[in-house]
């Protein structure tokens, strides 16, 4: 045992140290933060309010604009250079000319500063619902108040609701639950063949150079093995519980230093009528920082980071043997690619499955789940669309099982194959090796 433990040390403390390590630790975080926070950020302030200057022409579009939470509109006096030039010096965002005469239904929007995208389709939708009703009035002699009501009864506003066996329902973002899934599914695939080719060189790298008879002389086959498994195992564990341990904390940061970009104002001004100071403000806008990001992916993130570790350490370990095992029959990594094909297509499969958008309660999925060699990635996406309690546990239970047999068998090709030089090794071989 404290070979064993000797062995993991030195895998250990020799990763940590290397800059490529530190630099991913601290890089990750970053990118993660931002694909979490974006699209929160931009459910919540998709666009700016702005102020438009209306000059119409003809006088029939005055005052028959509705200001939105988006979009505020003015009426002032003057000529078209006169406004344009406020709009320079920021009085407004945009002046809006409505030509005259048969072109009535055409207008100039005038901007200094690039206004927001919707900008342009929210007026034009205001003008063509103005110029439509008085179509009806003129053309059909339709009451325009009796349209509108009957127009607003006839309008359908659909909500995605997932029900439980029990019947109750939860709002759900279909289609962000899918990116969820997509991107734990591509971060497994990137964390268990990473560190478990890591695994694969430095075996196929210390037997080569000879250094492999040398340890294997003091350390039996299986104890080496094993300890550069768990070695590159705790260097990737290390990894990860630093990257969420630095996600969260970036993500308290922006809270406590940039709450209003998360935060309606109204929680701020609430805080400091009522004397809260910085404490209560710092309390109340991180909570309202980790309400959104719950309250917009609409299903549990600790559910999913525990489940994200637990398939990502069993998938790793399992992978991790298979590939140790095909380094110690191989001399180099050419040889050790054609090997490694074979092993790697289950995981990679499910990972293209599962970027074509196939739904995460298609009968595919649900059967890639419980294969052990496909289940870390295709049950990582169905989680934030939601998963039995005994699914899971079945899944986590197979793949458990099917770990302890690769290490088995990994083992004994490992105890084969270790001091086996300048022969090419094939299927055949290895599957006798098994056997054995």
């Amino acid at each position: 045992m404290n070979k064993i433990l000797v062995i993991i040390s030195r895998e250990f403390l020799t990763r940590i140290r290397k800059k490529s390590f530190i630099i991913t630790t601290l890089l990750m975080p970053v990118i993660m933060v931002v694909l979490i926070l974006l699209p929160v950020y931009l459910s919540n302030h998709t666009d700016k309010s702005c102020t438009v200057y209306v000059l119409d022409d003809n006088s029939y579009f005055i005052h028959k604009f509705h200001n939105t939470s988006k979009i505020k509109f003015e009426y002032p006096s003057g000529e078209l250079e006169g406004l344009k030039q406020r709009c320079v010096n920021g009085e407004c965002d945009a002046v809006l000319h409505i030509l005259s005469g048969s072109q009535s239904n055409r207008a100039n929007l005038f901007f200094y500063k690039d206004p927001p995208l919707s900008l342009k389709n929210g007026i034009s939708e205001q003008m063509d619902e103005v110029m439509f009703d008085r179509a009806l009035q003129q053309e059909f002699n339709v009451d325009v108040q009796r349209y509108r009501i009957i127009k607003e009864n006839a309008h359908s506003d659909i909500q995605t609701l997932q029900i439980d066996r029990d019947g109750r329902a939860q709002e759900k973002m279909v289609e962000m639950n899918r990116f969820v899934g997509i991107i734990c599914g591509v971060l497994i695939y990137f964390f268990v063949f990473t560190y478990a080719n890591q695994v694969m060189r430095s075996v196929i790298e210390e037997k080569s150079n000879r250094i492999i008879e040398v340890i294997v002389s003091s350390v039996k086959p299986f104890q080496f093995m094993m300890g550069k498994i768990v070695g590159v195992a705790l260097t990737g564990l290390t990894q990860f519980v630093a990257q969420i341990t630095l996600i969260v904390l970036m993500i308290f940061v922006v809270g406590s230093v940039a709450p209003q970009v998360f935060s309606d104002n109204s929680t701020a001004e609430l805080l400091s009528q009522n004397g809260g100071g910085f404490a209560g403000a710092t309390v109340a806008t991180n909570s309202d920082v980790f309400t959104n990001i719950s309250t917009f992916y609409s299903f549990p993130f600790s559910t999913l980071i525990f489940c994200f570790l637990f398939y990502f350490i069993i998938g790793y370990l399992m992978y991790a043997s298979l590939f140790a095992g095909v380094g110690s029959a191989t001399d180099n990594e050419t040889d050790s690619q054609q090997l490694v094909l074979p092993i790697s297509i289950p995981l990679i499969a499910s990972l293209i499955v599962i970027a074509s958008g196939i739904s995460p309660q298609h009968e595919l999925i649900r059967w890639l789940s419980f294969i052990p060699f496909t289940s870390p990635i295709a049950m990582l996406y169905r989680i934030p669309s939601g998963v039995p309690l005994w699914e899971l546990l079945l899944s986590g239970g197979i793949l458990l099982l099917t770990f302890l047999l690769c290490v088995k068998f990994a083992a004994k090709i490992y105890r084969v194959g270790l001091l086996l030089y300048g022969k090419k090794v094939t299927w055949r071989e290895l599957i006798r090796w098994m056997r054995m």
